[in-house]
């Protein structure tokens, strides 16, 4: 199969029986959807600004190991993506997104049993990345599950609104969750970090059983390597713009610990404010435009803000910095995902989503872990400087995309 013929001739959505939709109505069927990944995203909100401070400070590690415990949940994501992709495609996206959550609940567990092992540091640190690989695995079955259920819904050619409302509901859950965390574990430490993991995925099951599920197509599809082969180019471009994001979920709380400063939980609200509004007003882009020039602006304007927040001498700049890394990755991602989406082939669009999401788990799971030694050899500051020379390195590929798109077709 040539990648001409993997593009979807019938992009308009007629091979799952879509009709159009009004721009007004558009959104309205992704609600359930996206309620559905905002409750479960509230999970990995919980924790986001209360992880690294926990193996830090109460099991005394390193930054290294703070980064390898954030990186464990982007390599379990990375390795479950395809399976997350396959079983959306033959057993249904709501199945998918089950899976998911039972895993998010079964971390929780997990993480309890780390802690009763807190006397011994060593151990407990390996009981968590337990807990953090099945908590990337959930990750990794909720999204994959939940864009190709999405994309369903509403037809391919809205999966740049697709890709932004669910990242809209992520990220609304992160805004939320971060402060919350916050509050849970100044009051009850990680044990109500862990308490809150369990339930709260158990909550988004129970709001998802009422829904109808999207029957997968039945069109014979094709091998993986055929559908990783055609989306390899904006998935390169996720990944290096993913590292951004990254570098402030897993070092934003040490830099400003480092640094003396106060309120890290208001760092992950900015990002998630500046992420939400770029998709509220500005979703319709990618679609509309093409996915490769809204990216290719806004990579620039990502590695801006993490340009600031490397020479941040106040709070203030570090607070502006994470609100371009939050606005330009924000459009950044949809951007490149409308660009995976149009060379899918139909009949494989889970898979597709999966291969292209997978480029964020390599991203953060490679990122986490090197940036860590970056901290560790220089200052936490650098990790940022190295981090958006990284991230303008998207551009590239955002350029090449443009190129690509505007090269005349082989007869």
């Amino acid at each position: 199969m040539t990648r001409s013929s993997m593009i979807d001739p019938n992009f308009a959505g007629s091979e799952l029986g879509m009709i159009d939709i009004s721009a007004s109505g558009r959104s309205l069927p992704l609600l359930p959807v996206t309620v559905v990944v905002f409750i479960a995203f509230l999970t990995m909100g919980l924790a986001l600004p209360v992880l690294p401070l926990h193996v830090h400070h109460t099991l005394g590690m390193g930054e290294a190991v703070v980064g390898v415990v954030a990186g464990a949940q982007f390599a379990a994501a990375l390795l479950s993506r395809i399976q997350a992709g396959i079983l959306a495609d033959t057993r249904g996206a709501k199945r998918s997104t089950q899976v998911g959550l039972l895993a998010a609940a079964l971390s929780g567990l997990v993480y309890y049993a780390s802690l009763l092992l807190l006397q011994a540091p060593v151990a407990s640190v390996v009981v968590l990345i337990v807990g953090r690989l099945l908590i990337g695995c959930a990750e990794s079955f909720i999204v994959t599950g939940t864009l190709t259920w999405g994309v369903a819904l509403v037809g391919p050619q809205n999966a740049g609104k697709v890709i932004a409302w669910v990242g809209i509901a992520m990220y609304a859950a992160y805004a939320v969750g971060a402060p919350v965390g916050v509050y849970i574990y100044a009051r009850h430490g990680f044990w109500g970090i862990a308490g809150a993991t369990v339930l709260v995925p158990l909550i988004a099951l129970a709001c998802m059983l009422p829904l109808a599920p999207v029957a997968p197509p039945a069109a014979r599809r094709p091998p993986f390597y055929k559908v990783i082969g055609a989306v390899w180019l904006p998935g390169l471009g996720l990944a290096f713009c993913s590292v951004g994001f990254g570098a402030i979920t897993a070092f934003i709380a040490l830099l400003y610990s480092n640094k003396g400063w106060g309120g890290t939980s208001l760092v992950f609200t900015i990002f998630g404010v500046a992420f939400i509004g770029a998709r509220i007003f500005f979703s319709h882009l990618p679609d509309k435009i093409g996915g490769a020039k809204v990216a290719l602006v806004c990579v620039l304007i990502e590695a801006i803000g993490q340009f600031l927040i490397w020479q941040a001498p106040v709070p203030t700049v570090a607070y502006l910095g994470a609100a371009l890394t939050g606005f330009g990755y924000s459009l950044a991602f949809p951007g490149f995902g409308v660009e995976a989406v149009r060379v899918a082939p139909p009949q494989s669009r889970g898979m597709a989503m999966g291969a292209y999401v997978a480029f964020l788990d390599i991203s953060l799971g490679v990122a986490g872990p090197l940036l860590g030694i970056v901290g560790h050899h220089y200052t936490i500051a650098a990790i940022y400087l190295v981090s958006g020379v990284v991230v303008f390195s998207a551009s590239l590929v955002a350029a090449a995309l443009l190129r690509a798109r505007s090269a005349p077709s082989l007869p």
